[in-house]
Order: structure tokens, then sequence, then C-alpha cells
């Protein structure tokens, strides 16, 4: 055995081009199966974090507010950016039929220039009335937020018991957030007293357009909890209706776009993917097949000198399994040090949210990958490796072949 290691490796270092091309060849096939594993991983961790920060089954927002560009991503994903409605809409809503819970929040993005720590979206919940919110912020807290406490996401460089400064008001950061793979990692959660009074601050700075809007009459959305015996369409009917100048979405339709959007990319990854691998394994079959049928009169002089056909085959493969294991190791490593540094940038590009998933299933991510890449180049390697291993000697060193 440890002749048929000493020859592979030398046959492997005795022909650099040959191995440095099988090599690039494998490290493509092992970058395009961990980069796109986790990549389509994490845009389905981001949208599992996103439905499961929604809540509520339906969302009501001014209908004004469907007209501006960031619309879904201000209301589902945190990226900044407000607007408001009377908050006589949160009566009228509240006076219909089927509804079992029923809350409100307040938006505002916070200036860059002068006045902030950060810019950044900030969003008021009311303690008394949410269902959507308390559950995990009380997870990170222990209890509920006081008055300029604020919860922070988890991209924010600030840290628990430092604080952080909006339109001259100082609040104390009390949490921060799980990761979520969306621009709620560069947002900040407060109640409602808190954030009316940074809106308040921000109106006495002049750093707002918001006209002569009153903190105390206004809230951005309306958030819905359909109560048991009604269906979600028979309320949302109803609302849209009955409740003018706002429109009323189902929260899940409003990640539709979202969970299609990521079918979608998941499936262009999933195609590449496949593409990829069926040329890398075709040509390395023919490389290997090529290389084999050049050196047959190596291999037939190995046969006359004792080898046996089963350490002719056993030099090809181990070849094969010293060139692939080095050719997945490198692209692994680059696939790991693409994804796992920029996946910030991936979630900007891609529009999608985008969440890693915990370092013990990259880990195991990578493994799978190595392991597959392997034994897919040495399948590409079996049929030469019998083929060798039946070779004629006396037509080969006659050179009849």
């Amino acid at each position: 055995m440890k002749l048929t290691e000493c020859l592979s490796f030398r046959n492997v270092k005795g022909r650099p081009v040959r191995t440095v091309i099988l090599v690039i060849l494998t490290a493509i096939m092992a970058f395009t199966a961990v980069g796109g594993t986790l990549t389509v991983v994490s845009l389905q961790n981001g949208l599992g974090a996103l439905e499961a920060r929604l809540g509520a089954d339906i969302m009501t927002v001014p209908a004004s507010a469907v007209s501006k560009q960031n619309f879904e991503n201000i209301v589902l994903q945190g990226s900044k950016g407000y607007f408001y409605m009377d908050k006589s809409y949160y009566d009228k809503i509240a006076d219909r039929e089927g509804i079992d819970k029923i809350s409100y929040q307040l938006f505002l993005a916070s200036a860059s220039a002068g006045c902030c720590s950060v810019p950044l979206q900030i969003i008021g919940y009311d303690p008394d009335t949410d269902f959507t919110v308390s559950p995990w912020i009380r997870k990170s807290t222990g209890g509920e937020l006081r008055e300029l406490d604020v919860v922070v996401g988890n991209d924010l460089s600030v840290f628990v018991g430092e604080t952080i400064k909006f339109y001259g008001v100082t609040c104390n950061v009390t949490a921060k957030l799980d990761k979520t793979g969306t621009d709620l990692d560069t947002a900040v959660y407060t109640n409602i007293a808190t954030i009316k009074r940074l809106i308040a601050a921000s109106i006495e700075l002049g750093m707002n357009d918001f006209k002569d809007i009153d903190p105390e009459k206004v809230v951005s959305c309306v958030l819905v909890k359909v109560a048991d015996g009604y269906s979600i369409d028979e309320v949302l009917n109803d609302l849209n209706i009955h409740v003018r100048r706002t429109k009323s979405f189902k929260t899940k339709d409003m990640i539709s776009g979202v969970s299609e959007s990521l079918a979608g990319v998941s499936g262009i990854i999933g195609i590449l993917m496949a593409a990829v691998w069926l040329l890398v394994l075709v040509i390395l079959f023919l490389a290997v097949y090529m290389s084999v049928n050049e050196r047959k009169k190596e291999f037939a002089v190995l046969r006359v000198a004792g080898a046996s056909r089963s350490r002719l085959a056993g030099i090809v493969m181990s070849e094969a399994l010293i060139i692939t294991l080095t050719g997945a190791v490198i692209g692994i490593s680059l696939g790991l040090l693409v994804i796992l540094p920029f996946n910030g940038l991936i979630e900007e590009s891609t529009g999608l949210p985008f969440l890693l998933p915990d370092m013990l299933h990259i880990v195991i991510c990578a493994f799978v990958a190595l392991a597959v890449s392997v034994i897919s180049g040495l399948i590409s390697s079996l049929g030469s490796a019998k083929r060798i291993s039946c070779i004629d000697t006396g037509v080969i060193l006659r050179g009849d072949n």
C-alpha cells in the first residue's frame, strides 16, 4: 500500500500542469457545492426569521404609504422610512367584527447628520396591546422596556449597558436581538412613550418633514389577529371596504413575493450547481481517461514488474484521491471566504433576507461538500482504473496499441 501511495504522489507531483488543471476543476466543483448550499440555506433561514417576526394576520397602513418605493421593506424588514395616519383609524379597526387582538406601531427613520449616533429605523410598539414584538423582546431583555430603553439589532456596534443618541435624546441599550438576515439587524425597538419623545424631539429640531404631525395622535401601522370563527379573508375585505383611506394586507401575502423570489433564486442556484457539476465531472472523466491512456506503457511495465491488477487500479484511484481532496479543500475554503465575510453584500444584492446558519451547520455543510466532491471525483476515475487494470501488457509493450 505504501508503494502505491508513493507512486501516486510522485505521478501527481511529476505532472504539474495536469495536476493543477484537475485540482482547479475539483475546486470549482467544491466551491459551487458549499457556496450554493450555504446561500440557499441562508435565504431559507432569513425567510423563516422574517415569518417568525410577523405574528399578525393582517397589517393596515395608510393608503398613501403603499405608493412608497420601499413600502414592503419598511413594514416587513425594517428598512429606513416612515408614514403616519390618524390614530382614529386604529379605533375604527378595533370596532370591526372578527378582531381578536389589535395593536399599533410607530416608525421613525433617524437622520444621519448631526443629531443621531447612527442612521437607522426606529420602531415603537405599545406594550399594553402588543402581541408581535413583545415576546421576542421580552426574551432578550427579561422584562418590559422602560422609557428611554431600547433594544438594538444584532449588526449595530453598540452593546448592552451603553447609550445611543437620537435627536438629542439619550437612550439606554438594554439588549441586542438575535440576527435575522434583514434590515431589522440595524433597527431599534422601543416602547411608544420613547418613540413619541423621539418624534417630538425631531420635530423641534426640524430634522424631518413631518409637517404638523402630533405624535400623540398618529400611528404608522395597525396589526390585527383575527378571532376564532372568522376567516382572515373575511376580516381583510371588511377592513378594506369600511375603513377608508387605509390599505389592509394579509401578512402572509406580503411575504409571498419574498418567498417567490427566494424560490426563484434557489432554483437558479440549483440549476447552476447541477450544470457546473455535470460539466466538471465530464471534464474530469475525460482528463483522467486521456491521462491513463497516455501512460499505458508505464502501467504495463509495472504489471510486468509484478504489480497486481488491483494495485494498478489503486494507483489511479490514489492519484484521483490526492487531486480531488486537494481541490475540494481549496474550493471549500474559497467558498467560505466568499460567503461568510460578505453575507451582508449578498443580502443587499439579492434584496432578500439572508441569515447564515450557526457554525456547527456551516462545518457540517463544509464536510458534506468535501465528501461529495471527493466521492464524485473518485467515481469519475473508476472507469479508467478498471480499464487500466485489464490491460494486455504484451500488446501494449509491443506497441500494437
